[in-house]
């Protein structure tokens, strides 16, 4: 896709001159300059840039804006904001949906449907209704971020220049709603008329029930909660029975408003356009749904709303759009070739070929071929002074704030034992190699390496080598190899993350299974301070070795997990996306 990104760059530079683009992929930094785009460039936060080295590195690299994660607290956010660059501005949400996981860091939708959130098309498996020990509850989805007053704590932190409210899928009332909100709490929160004001649209903005998340450290608020309805838009009330199923609604309802009833996983589910105006504690006869059934008790959500001052707003705009000439778009070819032979690139089969176990314990290996584990101090306890030096020690894929100083006296505590090869799982934990010689840095399959531009860039950075993301096609797998400038692997076989969050419900079992409304199964584990949720089969392209080392692959890693007491693995052929196109 590299030739269609370069082309849609080219066009947006020619024709829309937009203020910024904002890239998760590194593979974008070169495509844009040569391009043409004169633009910024904002680094998403599904890049997951998460602590203060890795800020300055973006910013040497052409960012000017990097969007931080919705997981982190104030005083995690001030304290990024006072290590940043000067010419780096920070983004920070105040508003919106919130994942589960940590974004970047998960692959759910992909891993269950096919739909990777990476590129925009999650279908939010996390939202479902799943079962363990006899509870059927959402135990993964969250309530909505809402800071409403205290965003105003952000005016005060230099280097926070953008509040980002975010807005997937929604209609012009939420946006309307939202950005006048916050606009007031901004310019006029003072005022105590004017806060209230403010507080009013925010709650009817058609979200869903919010949670300050996070934000305050003193006082953390989970967003999993088993007695909150947690559908997106404004809940008004419950399908009541009987042979005219109705809702008696707890907020007025507007002629023309969209609602939503039940949910898109449950049966029955229906959306249905408001056609009269009801009152508050009135009564609204409901269409069924699906095979003439609607659910008693099915929650009901307004989803839109067009009352007459967003219905002006639009018009308006419409208006004013309709006086600007379009532009006559015509094709240009491209100055480069994006999809073109790389120089130094590796070509098929050369290289040394090695099969590496990675392990969160020491000492274990498979098909006795390299070992590799992930960097921690009982890590470094238990192996000899030897097994240090020979292994591949993994730095792990979410690093907060708070942890950087212990990361950069860990790697230096193992470096002056004796290790000498790293894979990293953000690209940005390569300034804490800054100035060392003799290490060899290998990106890790987290740092979603999908393209040859993005191999480019780690090339310059100093990596000697990629694990390209798992997440690929057998025809980006091949088509990867055969034009990369650095030796390329990629995860063969093992257990592979769903998603890893910094949350977890009060109500799921750790290490215990649960089972979703398909008969999927998984277990949630926690690793340091963040939980990692597993899928009940592995990840197994060991079928397909024989292929990827004819393209050109030449490290080959397994993945082991030590299994709960409980937890069993379905056999299941675990090729991921090999025979489907990413979508």
């Amino acid at each position: 896709e590299l030739e269609k990104t370069a082309r849609i760059i080219q066009k947006l530079a020619d024709y829309v001159r937009p203020h910024a683009l904002i890239v998760q992929d590194l593979g974008v930094l070169g495509l844009a300059e040569k391009a043409g785009f004169k633009g910024e460039l904002h680094l998403s936060t599904l890049a997951n840039c998460t602590f203060g080295e890795g800020l300055r590195l973006a910013g040497t690299l052409g960012f000017s804006r990097v969007v931080l994660p919705r997981e982190l607290h104030v005083d995690e956010i001030k304290s990024m904001a006072a290590g940043k660059p000067r010419n780096l501005e920070l983004e920070t949400f105040v508003h919106g949906a919130l994942c589960y996981g940590v974004s970047g860091r998960c692959y759910w939708s992909s891993w269950f449907g096919g739909k990777s959130s990476l590129r925009g098309r999650c279908v939010q498996p996390c939202r479902r209704l799943y079962s363990q020990s006899a509870r059927k509850e959402r135990f993964f989805s969250c309530m909505d971020l809402s800071l409403d007053v205290l965003a105003r704590v952000l005016g005060d932190v230099s280097g926070v220049t953008t509040w980002k409210i975010e807005g997937r899928k929604k209609g012009p009332h939420y946006v309307f709603y939202t950005v006048r909100g916050y606009r007031m709490l901004r310019d006029e929160g003072r005022d105590p008329a004017r806060k209230k004001t403010a507080l009013a649209f925010l709650e009817h903005a058609l979200g869903r029930p919010s949670t300050h998340y996070r934000f305050l450290p003193q006082r953390p608020q989970n967003p999993l909660k088993k007695d909150v309805e947690t559908g997106s838009g404004l809940m008004v009330g419950r399908v009541k029975g009987g042979p005219k199923p109705h809702v008696i609604t707890r907020e007025a309802l507007l002629k023309g408003d969209l609602l939503r009833i039940g949910y898109e996983d449950g049966r029955g589910h229906t959306i249905q356009r408001v056609t009269r105006s009801v009152p508050k504690k009135g009564k609204l006869v409901l269409k069924r749904g699906a095979g003439g059934y609607l659910p008693k008790g099915a929650p009901v959500f307004i989803v839109d709303r067009r009352e007459p001052e967003v219905t002006k707003l639009i018009k308006e705009l419409r208006e004013e759009l309709n006086q600007i000439s379009p532009p006559t778009v015509r094709p240009r070819p491209l100055k480069f070739n994006p999809a073109g032979k790389t120089s130094g690139t590796r070509g098929k089969g050369k290289g040394r070929d090695l099969h590496m176990t990675v392990s969160w314990q020491t000492g274990r290996t498979r098909n006795h071929g390299e070992r590799g584990c992930w960097l921690s101090k009982k890590g470094m306890r238990h192996l000899p002074s030897r097994s240090v030096v020979d292994t591949w020690w993994w730095l792990p894929p979410v690093v907060w704030p708070e942890e950087e100083a212990a990361w950069q006296n860990m790697i230096r505590e193992v470096i002056s034992k004796g290790a000498r090869r790293f894979v990293l799982n953000m690209p940005w934990q390569a300034a804490w190699f800054k100035g060392m010689k003799g290490v060899t840095l290998w990106a890790g399959p987290f740092c979603n390496i999908a393209n040859k531009s993005a191999l480019g860039v780690l090339k310059t950075m100093g990596f000697s080598g990629a694990i390209v993301s798992p997440e690929l096609g057998r025809d980006d797998f091949i088509s990867l190899a055969g034009n990369s400038p650095i030796p390329l692997g990629v995860v063969l076989d093992g257990n592979w993350p769903v998603a890893i969050s910094r949350i977890v419900s009060e109500e799921i079992k750790i290490d215990a299974p649960f089972v979703s409304p398909k008969g999927e199964k998984g277990w949630v584990s926690r690793r340091g301070g963040n939980y990692w949720v597993f899928p009940g089969w592995r990840l197994n392209l060991a079928s397909q070795r024989s292929e990827l080392q004819r393209a050109g692959y030449t490290m080959f890693v397994s993945m082991e997990e030590s299994l709960p007491k409980g937890i069993s693995l379905k056999e299941r052929p675990g090729l991921w996306n090999w025979n489907l196109r990413l979508l």
